[in-house]
């Protein structure tokens, strides 16, 4: 299979895996993306970091054939500087060659090894994959919360606006005081002071998608359409199992296990000898004297050649070290599973924390706080309240709607912390 078709099955394989189409409908302009589905698209393809794991996996599986082939055999050539004289006649030159054979199962071995090793890569590459993916959502979620903000803050702006307005009616019928219009006017200078600053945050959020799209920093991006965001019900016990049988990092650690294991065995085969067969040729020259039998014939000789593995102090250290390496891998990977289920419950807990205060504001706090802003201006136009608890019940709104919307973001970035450390689109 050549590259660009293994790259191309490759990442067809990620989003079938994601329930992510291959080709976005929503984006027109393959370097505009709109939706998540054309983020993540366009980072799998263009990401440098998943590249980069990519082309290790790659090279990694080119170790292989070169552990199933044998030590390169060995030529020998040898001038008489002296000829030696036989009866058969003068020696002239001689040739060698000899091929090492290992001891039986030393290839299997190191072919076990790098075939782990390759799967190991394969793993990292998988990793690096969730890892980009939670990346990028973590980015465009927080991107969409950056749009509704900004969107919040001038709805506000404008409604701060009527206020004053409203104030400055009452002022100019002898029914408000003068105090109501500055007060506006502060609060106003206040929350456009804030919409600037939301505004400006759009250039390092942009900034930072386009590092994990691989694009320059300063193009631009259109604001995010976001799609499916069904509230969704999650079992920890469930996930979590899921997590430990799935965790591509957990995965890796198996195969270094596994890859231990083998160097074990590979340290075993040092108290046995390899074996060298070859063929020497020695080219001589007729004899002196005619008439002699088997004049001038060239001797072949067969050469059976055997190191002798005495230094039994030496493999057995080596042994013991692959034993060593072996049971920290398994201590490893266990302090990893400790470490990732830590990982799992924070996101979790996050996760159905913020979902709660999703339900929360939206069905409680922001109806409420919406309707004591339109009872509180009522009162106000009617003489009944006082211009600042008008203003407060506007701020309460405001704030409510942007917690909202904050909440909601944390909800979407955990449930990506999930999908990350699960390996699952949930």
């Amino acid at each position: 299979m050549e590259y660009k078709s293994l790259v191309f099955f490759i990442i067809v394989l990620t989003f079938c895996s994601f329930g992510i189409p291959v080709f976005s409908q929503e984006a027109e302009d393959a370097n505009m993306p709109v939706t998540l589905e054309d983020y993540l698209r366009i980072a799998a393809l263009q990401n440098a970091g998943l590249e980069s794991a990519f082309e290790q996996w790659k090279a990694a599986l080119e170790q292989i054939p070169q552990a199933k082939t044998l030590p390169d055999p060995k030529f020998t050539y040898g001038y008489f500087i002296r000829e030696i004289e036989t009866r058969t006649g003068p020696q002239k030159q001689r040739f060698s060659i000899t091929q090492t054979f290992p001891w039986f199962g030393t290839i299997e071995s190191k072919t076990d090894i790098a075939s782990t090793k390759a799967k190991v890569a394969y793993q990292n590459y998988e990793a690096k994959k969730l890892e980009l993916f939670y990346n990028v959502k973590n980015s465009f979620y927080e991107y969409v919360y950056l749009g509704k903000a900004i969107d919040i803050a001038r709805q506000n702006v404008e409604l701060l606006k009527y206020l004053e307005e409203v104030a400055r009616t009452r002022y100019a019928t002898s029914t408000g005081g003068h105090p109501d219009i500055i007060r506006a006017q502060i609060e106003l200078a206040i929350l456009e002071d804030k919409l600037k600053s939301l505004e400006k945050l759009q250039e390092p959020i942009v900034a930072g998608l386009n590092s994990i799209l691989n694009r320059k920093s300063d193009l631009p991006l259109n604001w995010p359409v976001l799609e499916n965001t069904e509230p969704v019900t999650l079992e920890k016990e469930k996930l979590i199992d899921i997590m430990i049988s799935n965790n591509p990092k957990l995965i890796a650690q198996d195969f270094d296990i596994a890859s231990a294991k083998a160097g074990i065995e590979l340290a075993k085969k040092k108290f046995y000898p390899d074996i060298s067969l070859g063929l020497d040729w020695i080219q001589t020259d007729n004899a002196i004297n005619p008439g002699v039998k088997d004049s001038g014939q060239d001797p072949i000789i067969a050469m059976l050649t055997v190191n002798l593995p005495i230094w039994t102090e030496s493999y057995k250290a080596a042994e013991i070290q692959a034993r060593t390496q072996a049971r920290i891998l398994s201590a490893h990977k266990q302090q990893s599973i400790n470490d990732l289920v830590t990982q799992f419950e924070k996101s979790f807990y996050e996760f159905e924390d913020s979902a709660r205060k999703i339900s929360l504001y939206e069905d409680t706090l922001i109806p409420r706080a919406q309707e004591m802003l339109e009872a509180s201006e009522t009162s106000y136009k009617a003489g009944n309240l006082d211009f600042l608890n008008l203003i407060d019940a506007q701020r309460t709104l405001l704030e409510f709607k942007l917690s909202f919307e904050r909440e909601f973001t944390k909800n979407m970035q955990n449930k990506a912390a999930l999908e990350m450390l699960t390996g699952q689109n949930l």
